[in-house]
């Protein structure tokens, strides 16, 4: 049914069990797994970053690269890429450019005010994105 899944990860906990949840699924299905990290820019980038992390590109290409070695290692086929910019908007735009079906993304779940001021990329990517898409709640 989903030969070409998504998997967008920052290397959080949240996304660590969205990406064990989507080598699962691609294992499963026998599906490619293309992963995307993204170097956030935009207005609250700065903010989500802490001080040990001041390196978004070199952080992202560290993501992909661990997600890839496990994909080898488990037999899925594995694509990665890593964009720059605000990441619920190249989330979208990989999906389309990568032919995804599905997208698998992690939440952390966040509610009240901190949602309301910092928004959420899983819910921008569940509102607008033009494939089913998989949300992987942190401590599930």
């Amino acid at each position: 049914m989903y030969q070409d899944l998504l998997l967008a990860t920052d290397g959080s906990d949240g996304a660590r069990r969205a990406t064990d949840h989507a080598l699962a699924l691609a294992d499963r299905l026998d599906a490619t797994l293309h992963v995307l990290s993204v170097a956030e820019e935009g207005p609250h980038s700065s903010e989500k970053r802490d001080k040990m992390r001041s390196d978004p590109e070199g952080e992202a290409i560290d993501v992909v690269e661990t997600v890839e070695r496990t994909a080898t290692a488990e037999g899925v086929d594995v694509r990665t890429t890593v964009r720059h910019g605000v990441p619920q908007e190249q989330i979208l735009e990989a999906a389309t450019a990568s032919g995804a079906d599905l997208i698998v993304v992690g939440t952390v779940g966040r509610s009240g005010l901190d949602q309301l001021i910092v928004g959420s990329v899983a819910e921008e990517v569940v509102r607008n994105a033009p494939v089913p898409v998989v949300t992987v709640r942190e401590g599930t």
